[in-house]
């Protein structure tokens, strides 16, 4: 053989490789998915509350004017008794009612009754002054009471007035 029929040889023979192994890691990964959503009992539940929220903006003097960061200190009353930290990126645009920003923060307290901590991602469009809001529970943050915690919040704001909407999915109580 040719050096150059050893070396297509050699990079066929590695691109099945990669893709066997690739597929045996998936497989491996869907199987201990579906072996650990059976062994726990699953439930999905709705919460409700309000929430007060202070922003403070955060002077970076590098920073151009249409880019923002602010700390966030929540408090949420009602099925979520809890406080939050977390930190805001924002961008601006020259068009009026266009923006956009992404958040975390990260929520301790109770939930119905179940103590623990987890992480809120959030991302954030205004296009033209129509908005679009995705807040989502960072995957496996839950802690303590709240472990294995997945779900997403839906915020609603009426004047100065925020409440929110919560579906979350947690493994039965006590398992």
């Amino acid at each position: 053989m040719k050096v150059t029929e050893i070396n297509r040889t050699f990079y066929v023979l590695s691109g099945i490789f990669i893709a066997l192994l690739f597929s045996f890691t998936i497989n491996t990964i869907v199987v201990s998915a579906q072996s650990k959503t059976k062994k726990e009992k699953l439930v999905t539940q709705k919460a409700i509350g309000k929430f007060e929220v202070k922003l403070t903006p955060q002077k970076d003097e590098a920073s151009d004017t249409k880019l923002g960061r602010m700390l966030i200190d929540k408090q949420f009353s009602g099925d979520l008794e809890a406080v939050s930290k977390g930190q805001m990126l924002t961008g601006m645009t020259d068009e009026k009612g266009s923006a956009g920003y992404v958040a975390i923060e990260l929520v301790t307290g109770t939930l119905k009754g179940r103590k623990g901590t987890f992480i809120l991602q959030h991302t954030g469009i205004m296009d033209r002054n129509k908005p679009s809001l995705s807040v989502i529970i960072v995957p496996d943050s839950g802690t303590e009471e709240l472990k294995g915690i997945t779900g997403k919040m839906d915020i609603i704001i009426n004047g100065k007035d925020h409440s929110y909407q919560f579906t979350y999915t947690l493994p039965k109580h006590g398992n």
